[in-house]
């Protein structure tokens, strides 16, 4: 085996969990991290070292995930509904602000670095609905606009940003009790 391909399979580890957290779905992220490998080995001579292996890598495999979201997407022929946000709105009085304020959570840069708070975030995403985190999944990690999110969930502007807003209120929650509170 060659030096490179050594190189690649060491962070297909890496790759994986990678693939799982955006698309929740084992199989569909295994798939994605051989295409990406598959990819990555074919074209050795597009790596010129400007990077670091593992960011050209997640690059990469940046793009098989969108792919597979398209291919799921024209697969998918009834899409779950979104719950309801009434649990959301009694965190706010009539003009709009907290009731409670959100706890601290200190340095963010900190807590995405501890695995401890990887594992909680995980375990909210999968509690999401599935096209509620993937909206997120598409902005917050992929960095898609709006636009692009709209185009691949089949979505008005409007339903995006509620997706998101819901998206993002139900991780506030869910991490505000499993992993602020611990």
């Amino acid at each position: 085996m060659s030096d490179f391909r050594s190189e690649v399979e060491g962070h297909r580890p890496y790759l994986l969990r990678y693939a799982s957290l955006q698309l929740r779905d084992r199989h569909a992220a295994e798939d994605a991290v051989q295409e990406a490998l598959v990819a990555a080995l074919a074209g050795e001579s597009g790596f010129a070292g400007r990077s670091n292996l593992r960011t050209w890598l997640t690059g990469i495999l940046k793009h098989k995930i969108i792919d597979a979201i398209r291919r799921a997407s024209r697969e998918t022929t009834m899409l779950p509904n979104d719950p309801d946000t009434g649990e959301f709105d009694a965190l706010f009085d009539k003009r709009g602000h907290w009731h409670e304020a959100p706890s601290d959570w200190g340095d963010p840069d900190q807590a995405l670095g501890q695995k401890q708070f990887l594992a909680a975030l995980e375990a909210c995403l999968a509690r999401l609905p599935a096209k509620t985190a993937e909206a997120f999944m598409l902005r917050e990690h992929l960095g898609l606009e709006t636009a692009e999110i709209c185009k691949e969930l089949g979505v008005t502007p409007t339903h995006c940003w509620v997706l998101l807003y819901r998206a993002r209120m139900a991780l506030r929650q869910c991490l505000e009790q499993n992993w602020t509170r611990r």
